[in-house]
């Protein structure tokens, strides 16, 4: 331990004389005193011993400094307990937020401030996967607002789109672009037109319209965002990584990896230059990093970002959060890519372990359901395989749009086992539907509707044969 009296006024008192431990040669320092890690050194192979250098931080250090006014900034709040409220939330402590909110709601009377805990409770509920109670706080919320605000207040736009979120979450992607809509409406009349929050609109907008399938609107909305973020906030603005993510994973749903590669590696970029590395913002990056990998046919590195995921998502959710089974689910698509099926199937089992049992993003589950699929096909185990594409299919045609790409990857993925169980008929019929919803809502060259094609060609030929 390192302390220079010339550079700190830090009070501090050698209590060796007072302590009960006489040989350690105590020193008491006061609340609020910060060190700065140095050197870690393992001390004893067989032990986790340690030797760690610490540093009395001076008065006028910057970086402490900065970092002080950012976690300030991020935790503000009317009391202090709004503020311990808000800490907590911040650093993942969702059970002990909620304990402290319930506590708060049982103490107050004020309109204003119940909506500010209901709305608090609600991003607890989120944050750990409880969409559906994470709603009704939100409309809690919500109702209070619209009685003490005026209509176009900025924030009932918060509001609905916090709801809309919470929706897009849920797979309820219509509902989720009608409240995101209700903001951006609101959001229109209050703010400037190169407002961030605006950008933030646009870009959720830009969100619906990609999960409803329309890949081209979205991509027009998220560009109108990326342009407002570029011009009102610095280059290295988390939002401005946020929306090159955006642009990326459109862009892979539009084929064009080559363009969402460089996207989401621009996101990347500022990601590093502004978070520690194992914050939760990279597993999203992470993921489309590896999405766009499997597209690529670069399956080593896809598993390689996958399992980057995996490890910040373990670190940061709950071990049955919805979100820890999209990251199984993506795991066992890319061991299923490079022929490890039994790896497949095992992290498959556990997507659908969680998926089944807890609340969660019913299309989440379909994906895993036609994974699954594509797994026992290639394995030749075709009943299985049948089941499960079927599970997938059903949800997806109950959730999505009719003609929503995901329902034609489906389609042909069951025209692919009726080809390999000579069910000609069936095939042909699943592939024209993938044809056909391919043509409508894909770019002519999207390797996905060309494999359609093939697979057509395929089945033509294997049936003039028979």
């Amino acid at each position: 331990m390192t302390i220079d009296p010339s550079v700190s006024s830090v009070p501090f008192a050698s209590i060796q004389e007072e302590s009960y431990y006489k040989k350690e040669d105590e020193i008491l320092f006061s609340m609020h005193t910060v060190f700065r890690i140095g050197d870690i050194r393992k001390l004893d192979n067989t032990r986790p011993l340690y030797q760690v250098g610490l540093k009395l931080t001076s008065d006028d250090d910057q970086k402490l400094r900065q970092l002080t006014n950012r976690i300030r900034q991020e935790t503000a709040g009317e009391t202090g307990w709004h503020q311990l409220g808000e800490l907590l939330l911040k650093i993942g402590q969702f059970n002990k937020a909620e304990e402290l909110y319930k506590a708060l709601l049982e103490q107050t009377s004020n309109d204003s401030d119940r909506a500010f805990i209901y709305h608090q409770l609600a991003n607890v509920k989120k944050n750990r996967g409880e969409y559906k109670e994470a709603i009704s706080f939100y409309e809690k919320d919500l109702e209070i607002m619209k009685k003490i605000m005026s209509a176009n207040h900025p924030d009932l736009a918060a509001s609905y789109s916090n709801i809309g979120g919470v929706y897009s979450d849920m797979g309820d992607y219509s509902k989720a672009l009608e409240f995101y809509e209700k903001s951006h409406k609101i959001k229109e009349i209050v703010l400037p037109t190169n407002h961030p929050e605006l950008a933030a609109s646009y870009n959720n907008i830009g969100l619906g319209y990609n999960h409803m399938g329309d890949y081209c609107k979205a991509l027009e909305f998220y560009e109108h965002s990326h342009k407002i973020f570029q011009q009102a906030l610095p280059l290295n603005h988390p939002d401005v990584a946020t929306s090159y993510n955006n642009i990326g994973r459109t862009y892979h749903n539009m084929g064009n990896y080559t363009a969402a590669l460089k996207a989401v590696q621009y996101a990347l970029y500022i990601q590093q230059k502004t978070f520690q590395e194992d914050n939760a913002v990279f597993a999203f990056t992470y993921t489309w990093f590896g999405r766009i990998y499997c597209r690529l046919k670069n399956y080593s590195r896809a598993l390689d970002y996958f399992e980057k995921c995996f490890a910040i998502d373990r670190k940061t959710l709950h071990e049955r959060h919805p979100k820890l089974a999209i990251t199984y689910s993506n795991m066992g698509d890319v061991h299923r890519l490079m022929g490890n099926y039994e790896k497949a199937l095992f992290f498959h089992q556990k997507a659908l372990n969680i998926q089944e049992n807890v609340e969660c993003n019913p299309l989440d589950c379909a994906t895993t359901y036609k994974n699954l699929g594509e797994t026992y096909r290639e394995m030749k185990h075709y009943s299985k395989g049948l089941i499960y594409y079927e599970k997938g299919l059903k949800i997806c045609e109950n959730r999505l749009p009719k003609n929503h790409p995901d329902l034609s990857v489906m389609y042909h993925s069951l025209a692919k086992l009726y080809l390999a169980t000579r069910q000609y008929n069936m095939a042909m019929k699943n592939v024209l539907q993938a044809i056909e919803i391919a043509q409508e809502k894909l770019p002519s060259t999207h390797p996905d509707l060309l494999q359609y094609k093939e697979t057509l060609e395929k089945i033509l030929k294997l049936e003039i044969f028979y």
